[in-house]
Order: structure tokens, then sequence, then C-alpha cells
């Protein structure tokens, strides 16, 4: 996928994909919907208008509103998403990282229900086709296995990427949202009395008279749970050409919306029994074409949720609320990466749903809860952006902040309810949530005890150390990855490395800094030489969606210096330069442990051998700066953080 830069204009090529791909979601909602709204009760006009009702108003105020007008306006150098937002406003509140660790949790678990819902019910309208009735029924297991294989393809493909088959994924959807229209248009030509159903007075009946109905809001809220998709998307699409696509999705969706309505009003039975009105609407010639389409814009829905999970997981990374894991880029399009470990907890938690629930109906109940949270946890971030970042007057800033709360604090009590029928799905979500917080607040406490210390006190010793033969060389270019920001400090631990026990003696001391920035796709340097040829401080400010490859940029950087007459490259006194003239780099990098020396308080003790923990099955230091382990020397400093204090020790008389 590109970046945003690549689509500031706007082009038919532009809108069409966008089309392919931020509206999978929001888009293939109108296959379980207007069903769940019914359900099992009683067909009657204050239902079914009241449903399409609540429908319409939910995309007005939730989606075109706050996404479309409001928050598609945070984009952090043209990214979005939950994690650019936070990055925008976490200067103006420290407790900002609760929300954005909720936000995020939720939307990763939106990744595990979102392909099972809509693959099955793709799948399940081949019931509908002559011949099949008794072959594709909703929660029989050969269902279940045709909904099984197509999952676990869409996840295994996922390492080649997606570049190819991505170039479909606009014109797929293009199809979708006119099949969805026409299929609509036709049920509403012939009962065009339907219409008056997008009045605002059948949503307030059935949410206050109709029985139950406030409850009903759990279902109209699966109409917007791809909202979010069009803000974490904003870097893949841009802002105009999002926009311009919503009001054509927004028609043909609502066309549907209305379409099924105007069926349901006029086809006669008290009940729906398990029919699905997106399927029944459709002419019986067209069932297999329009099942084909469906499983198509399912696939491709799924799709643009997996590739989300990713860049969250990604950008969770970059930002210190992940633990370092593998990030593959399968392709050469620019953000598009594949993580492994997040693949595989995708998919094995897909396929536990569909064997759960076992039927689209079933998964109906328990979605949508999550979806909820991560809009409220958004809401409150788009606050502080509109009051700070953008410095609109406050009283207008609280005015919208009371809207949306009232809006989805109602969503939230509506699927509240759904907990009973979602509580597996908890534990799934408290991990998440966990590891995040975990990660975050243990890596706080961790850098509060690195101590910095002024280099420009050190450099006539290292200059000695440098000189003096008597001690082996360890390298001709000695590198340190260091955390201070000021190009005269350094970590006193690696000051300690330097000369502690056997001193390393080098050439060259370069002591690099990964400088992770708000913007996301930038790469820069500077360098400061505090000794010329000697001692020299490098900054590589690296952007929040960039995987670092520390030793690829270091080389770069040493390359453009020696083209520049910047820096000698040093020929080793043992004459190995006759043989081989590359450079002789040494990566070191420190590592802590948790001394046994220490004492904690219950919830640091819990923090730090949790995080210690995770750091065991992440990735290692040097795979995540991008180091080549034959360049790499790992040097391993205990973390005292509460030294044991008053050890009495008394010694034994003979």
């Amino acid at each position: 996928m590109a970046n945003g830069s690549s689509f500031k204009k706007v082009t038919a090529t532009s809108l069409i994909v966008s089309l392919g791909i931020i509206y999978g979601d929001i888009g293939t909602s109108p296959l379980y919907v207007l069903r769940a709204i019914i359900g099992e009760r009683t067909i009657d006009l204050n239902l079914v208008y009241g449903g399409v009702s609540c429908i319409f108003w939910t995309l007005v105020f939730q989606t075109t509103i706050k996404y479309i007008w409001l928050t598609l306006k945070a984009d952090n150098d043209g990214e979005g998403g939950i994690f650019s937002l936070y990055a925008l406003v976490r200067r103006y509140g420290k407790k900002l990282v609760i929300p954005t660790i909720l936000g995020a949790t939720t939307l990763l678990a939106d990744g595990i229900i979102t392909p099972p819902i809509t693959v099955a019910s793709a799948i399940e309208g081949l019931g509908m086709v002559k011949g099949l009735e008794n072959t594709i029924v909703a929660g029989d297991s050969f269902t279940i296995g045709i909904v099984i294989i197509i999952l676990s393809l869409l996840f295994f493909f996922q390492r080649f990427g997606t570049q190819a088959i991505g170039k479909s994924f606009g014109p797929v959807m293009v199809i979708w949202f006119t099949m969805l229209f026409v299929i609509g248009m036709s049920q509403i030509c012939q009962y065009p009395d339907v219409i008056k159903a997008l009045s605002p007075h059948y949503a307030y009946n059935l949410l206050v008279h109709y029985p139950k109905g406030f409850w009903l809001l759990g279902a109209v809220f699966l109409a917007t749970t791809g909202a979010e998709a069009l803000y974490s998307d904003l870097g893949h699409c841009g802002r105009k050409n999002i926009r311009i696509t919503w009001v054509f999705v927004k028609v043909c969706l609502m066309a549907n919306y209305i379409g099924q309505s105007a069926w349901i009003m006029n086809q006669g039975k008290p009940l729906l029994s398990g029919r699905n009105p997106f399927f029944e609407m459709m002419p019986h010639w067209f069932l297999i074409p329009g099942i084909i389409i469906a499983t198509a814009a399912a696939i491709i829905a799924s799709q643009a949720l997996i590739s989300g999970s990713f860049t969250l997981i990604h950008e969770a990374m970059n930002l210190n609320f992940w633990p370092r894991v593998t990030v593959r880029q399968p392709t050469e399009t620019k953000g598009q990466i594949y993580i492994p470990s997040v693949n595989i907890i995708l998919w094995i938690g897909c396929i536990l749903m569909i064997l759960y629930f076992r039927s689209s109906a079933h998964m109906e109940a328990a979605y949508g809860f999550s979806i909820t949270l991560a809009m409220m946890m958004t809401t409150v971030l788009l606050s502080y952006f509109l009051l700070y970042k953008l410095k609109w007057n406050k009283y207008l800033v609280y005015a919208l902040l009371l809207l949306f709360a009232t809006v989805e604090i109602s969503f939230f009590i509506a699927n509240v309810v759904k907990i009973k029928e979602r509580w597996m799905f908890l534990f799934f979500e408290l991990f998440i949530f966990m590891t995040m917080y975990v990660w975050f607040y243990a890596r706080k406490i961790n850098n509060r005890f690195i101590k910095f210390i002024d280099l420009g006190k050190f450099v006539n010793q290292i200059k000695e150390l440098c000189e003096d033969d008597s001690i082996p060389k360890f390298s001709t270019h000695l590198i340190y990855l260091t955390k201070a920001n000021n190009r005269h400090e350094i970590e006193e631990k690696i000051i300690k490395s330097i000369f502690a026990k056997k001193p390393k003696r080098a050439d060259v001391y370069w002591f690099v800094h990964i400088n992770r920035i708000e913007k996301p796709y930038t790469l820069t340097y500077d360098v400061s030489e505090l000794v010329d040829d000697k001692v020299i401080k490098v900054n590589i400010n690296v952007g929040f969606r960039i995987q670092p490859r520390t030793e690829l940029y270091f080389k770069k950087i040493v390359q453009d210096l020696v083209v520049n007459k910047e820096l000698n490259l040093h020929i080793r006194s043992d004459g190995s330069t006759k043989y081989n003239n590359e450079p002789d780099f040494k990566f070191v990098v420190i590592e802590k442990f948790l001394s046994v020396e220490n004492e904690f308080t219950l919830r640091e003790g819990l923090l730090l051998n949790s995080y210690f923990f995770l750091k065991r099955l992440g990735q290692s230091d040097e795979k995540a700066f991008g180091l080549d382990k034959s360049d790499v020397m790992i040097e391993h400093v205990p973390l005292i953080y509460q030294p044991a204090a008053n050890i009495q020790l008394t010694r034994c008389k003979k």
C-alpha cells in the first residue's frame, strides 16, 4: 500500500483504491445488520422502520460527523489511527496512555471476530440456492468447514503480501457497492413509501416506546463498526479521497438497508424465521453471482482488518507499547508489513470464533462490544486534539464531547449485555491490554534507572585507551547504542563497559542513538564529532511506522562521511587491511536482567517480572535494531531497582 503522499490528488484511480482499502468492514454490514435487529421478533412497522432510522442516524452522527468530518482532521503527517492520534496529543496528558491502550486492545479484538462473521454470512447465503438447501445450513459442520478453509487460506497467503491481489480490491468493491444500490433500489421502486423510514421519529419510537427497544442499539451499532478503519487507513488513501468516496458508499448502504426494510414489510410472513433479507430480495437468477461477490467483499473486509492489525502492532512496538517481535516486509510496497506472530494469533482466534459460535447469527450477539470501547477512547483523545492542537473553543469541544458521549455510552450500555455471549473473548482482550500496560509502564520504571553522564569528562581517557598498544585491540570501529538525546551525554553503563574489567580498545568509538519521532515516515540523521576521527555521536531520527535497520543506516552514514572527507577509515595495525579493506565494525548491545538483590512492592514486582518475561519471549535486541549477529556482542548488566536493605550477617565463633 502507498502512504498518504501518494493520494494527495483526487483521481479516478485513487478513489477506486480507497474503496478497496477502507470500506470492507462497514461495507459488508448489510449482510447481517437488519437481520440482527429483527431477529425472532414479530415484524411490524415500528420495529422495521425504527431499525432503519436508527441505522441512518448512527451513520450520520458516528461515521459522517465524528469520523469523516472531525477525526480525519487529526492526521499525523498524513497518517491516522489511534497511535497516530496518541502521538499528536500525548504531551498534553500523561493519563492518555490508558485510553490509547484500551482503544488499541479493542481494535485488535475486532480483528478476530470480523473475518468469521463476514465470511460466514456470505457462505450461508448459498443455502438459498436451489439444490443446496440441505447442504449449506448455518451452523452445520460442512458450512463451518468451508468458512475455516477460506479463513485459513487468507491467513496463509499473508506471508506473500497482498500487492498483486490488492489491485483487484477497488474494482471488486465498486461492483459490491453498485450491487447494494441496484438491489436496494429495485425494492424501493416497488414500495417508495419506505423512504419515510429515515425520519428520526421512527428511531425515537423504537428506542422509547417499542418493548425493550433500547437494547436493539446493540444490533444497530453493527452498521458502523468499520468507522475506525476510515481513520486508521488515512495514510493509505488521503482525507479527500475518503470524504468523496464516503458519499457514494453511504448512498449505496442506505439504499440497501431501505430496500431490505421494503422487502421485510411486504414479504407476507410475521417472522423472518432465520431468513436473511439481504439474499432474499435478490432475484433468484442472481443468487450465485451475488453470493460470489458477497464472499469476495467479505474476504476484502477480512484482509483490511488483518493488515490493520499488523500496522497497529508495528506502531505499538515503535511507541514502546508492545514487545519487539519479528516484522517482515513481503513486498516493496511502502507500509505493507507482515508480522508472523500476530498472524498466528489472529488465525487461531478466528478459527476458535467460528467453532464456538458456529453461525453468523450467533456471532452477531457477541459483536460490537469491543468497537464501542474503541470509539469511546478515540473520542477522549480527539477532544484533546481539538482543544490543544486545533485550539477550538472549549465550549464547542465540550458540546461535541457531550453529543458523542451520549451516543457512544448508549451503544456501550446496549452492548454490555453481549458480555455473557462473549466471556471467552475477554481473556484475549485482557491478554492484549496487560501486555501493552506491562510493557509501557515497566519500561518507564526501567528508564528511571538509566544514569546519564557527561561524555566530555572521559574524552581524554578514551584517547589514551585508543593509543595504548599494551591493550589488545577489541575492534577498529566500536559502536554502542545509546538512549541519550543530548550530544554530550552517554549512559554510565557504556563508560563502564569501555573501561571496566577488560578495557575495549578501538580506533573509533561511535555512540548511535535511534530517536523514535512522532512523524511516521521520517528517516534523517545528524553527526557530532566530539574528537576528530575518535569519538563520534550519531542521532538517527526514525519515524514510528518505519522498521529500524540500524546496521544498514550506520554503514550508509559512514560511507557518506568518507565520501564527504569528514572521516578517515583507519588502517588496521595488524596488517589485515592488506587482504581485506572492509572496515572492522563491532556493535555492543547492553541488556539488563533483574538482579536477585531487588526487593519490590507488589505492583512493581509484577510489572518488572512480567516485563522481563515478555522480553525473553520477544525478539532479541540485535534483531529488533537490525544488527547482524556476526557484528554484535551482547553484555548483560543487572537492574537493581530496590536493593535489599538492612542485611544482618553474624560471624560464627569457632
